[in-house]
């Protein structure tokens, strides 16, 4: 208890105020591949695999590498300011996105949302890196963690309800975001170094923003570990692009809607899309709850382990768990490598945060955490890649079913949406649609990809370890 009442009011302030962020975000993020790939019959836009990796993976991208400039800027012009200008954008575009169907126009808004985001990101974790010490650092970041991962969980468990509106999903996190502007009242600006100034044009900023860059840059040991940080995101971020549209497709999941469906109908009534198939994103938020019940814990058993250490410990189990999440049709087995992953996203991801809060200038925090978003933005691209192009060819069902429907020489008429096209498929065939989806898994084996998914985190798990071998030489 002494513990947590070192950490001053803006601290627990800044985690609500991140709470409701991530609340909002993820209220239409988990479901954002489905809504961009769904059949039009179910509310979908029936945008192909690699439309959705684009937008996802491009747009995602740019909401990351955008915090190396809004960083900057808010240690120029001050935290709260630009708090409130990021949950001005928020609002609109969350009121804006569903209100356009083509490609080029949901990309220009999802683009737009992402300024919000990019603009957000950089000072709520600066502010976290301010309000703790040494000392503190490892709770502390927990504790964000943790927030973050309560407001990943309860945002789809709420807009799930929703589902059938899309429009409502929507709307309902650009209400959630405006709570923020009561929880900006009690928001303290924390300390800076005097040295900072708060005044001149913007073009005077940039300047100094790029100055500031290049001097960044120069710490080519830093450079080199966000380069090895980004496999790590391009791994995880398969659990938002490719998880929710893997198990919509392939995985059953009748076992789990009959344990609801007997001991607590609430849920198999409001996170199913029929009878015996309960919603993906309902699934994939485990990984949220999980967080929820045993951060604190991971946290407390890990907090005297160095923060690499702990990386390379959390990347070695998150890459099994999320391979795993795509090797089977059972549902029991995904359940249970998502709690894998978890563990080891408990154990490396806030860690990643917390290194780079801990060596980065104090007058410089939100610039270096701005850098701290530079993995996730080349991640979120090459995570955008093999959720789209690579998702296509080795796991897509829409794919397999057409190229089984031409292999036996099936007449299907043209014009029909994604699920009507399967369910005459599977008339054709004689088979019932369940059926039909484990033929295709034995004749095409979607479950490959985890290979992939596994080489990629095994790769940066092993290259963090030489990094700290060799280069840090396990100094931090």
């Amino acid at each position: 208890m002494n513990l947590f009442q070192k950490f001053p009011k803006t601290f627990w302030v800044a985690n609500a105020i991140e709470l409701f962020e991530r609340w909002a975000w993820y209220g239409f993020f988990m479901l954002f591949a489905n809504y961009l790939t769904s059949s039009s019959d179910l509310g979908g836009l029936e945008f192909s695999q690699s439309q959705k990796g684009f937008i996802m993976g491009v747009g995602t991208g740019i909401l990351y590498f955008l915090p190396v400039l809004t960083g900057a800027i808010a240690d120029k012009y001050g935290y709260k300011r630009v708090l409130t200008f990021s949950f001005l954008i928020y609002i609109s575009a969350f009121i804006l996105i569903p209100m356009v169907s083509s490609f080029a126009a949901v990309f220009g808004m999802y683009l737009y949302l992402a300024l919000g985001a990019a603009l957000f990101k950089p000072v709520i974790s600066a502010t976290i890196a301010k309000t703790t010490t040494n000392e503190t650092s490892s709770i502390g970041f927990g504790i964000f963690y943790m927030m973050v991962n309560i407001g990943a969980f309860f945002g789809p468990m709420v807009t799930l309800l929703f589902k059938d509106s899309y429009e409502l999903v929507f709307y309902i996190s650009a209400g959630i975001i405006s709570l923020n502007f009561i929880l900006l009242l009690f928001y303290k600006e924390p300390k800076t170094d005097n040295c900072i100034k708060k005044t001149g044009s913007l073009k005077v900023t940039l300047g100094e923003v790029f100055s500031n860059m290049s001097t960044v840059l120069k710490d080519w040991r830093f450079v080199i570990f966000l380069l090895i940080i980004s496999g790590f995101w391009t791994m995880y971020n398969q659990l938002f692009y490719t998880l929710p549209v893997f198990i919509s497709q392939w995985v059953d999941t009748s076992s789990m809607y009959d344990f609801f469906n007997t001991h607590i109908p609430f849920i198999s009534e409001n996170y199913s899309r029929g009878p015996g198939v309960m919603d993906p994103e309902f699934v994939t938020n485990l990984d949220a709850l999980y967080i929820i019940l045993l951060q604190i814990i991971v946290s407390s058993l890990i907090m005297k382990m160095k923060p690499l250490h702990s990386m390379i410990s959390g990347f070695f189990v998150c890459s099994i768990g999320m391979a795993l999440t795509l090797a089977s049709q059972d549902i029991i087995f995904t359940m249970t490598a998502i709690l894998i992953f978890a563990l080891g996203e408990m154990a490396g991801s806030p860690k990643i945060t917390e290194y780079i809060g801990r060596i980065a200038p104090d007058d410089k925090k939100a610039l270096y955490m701005g850098f701290s978003f530079i993995p996730v933005f080349l991640g979120s691209i090459f995570a955008g890649f093999i959720s789209g192009n690579v998702y296509q060819k080795m796991s897509d069902k829409v794919t397999f079913v057409k190229q089984y429907a031409t292999e036996n020489s099936l007449n299907i008429p043209e014009g029909l949406s994604s699920s009507a096209y399967f369910e005459k498929v599977a008339v054709e065939m004689n088979v019932s649609t369940q059926e039909l989806t484990n033929i295709l898994w034995v004749q095409y084996s979607p479950s490959d990809l985890w290979l992939v998914i596994l080489s990629i985190g095994l790769g940066a798990t092993l290259m963090l370890f030489l990094y700290n071998q060799f280069i840090i030489k396990d100094a931090k």
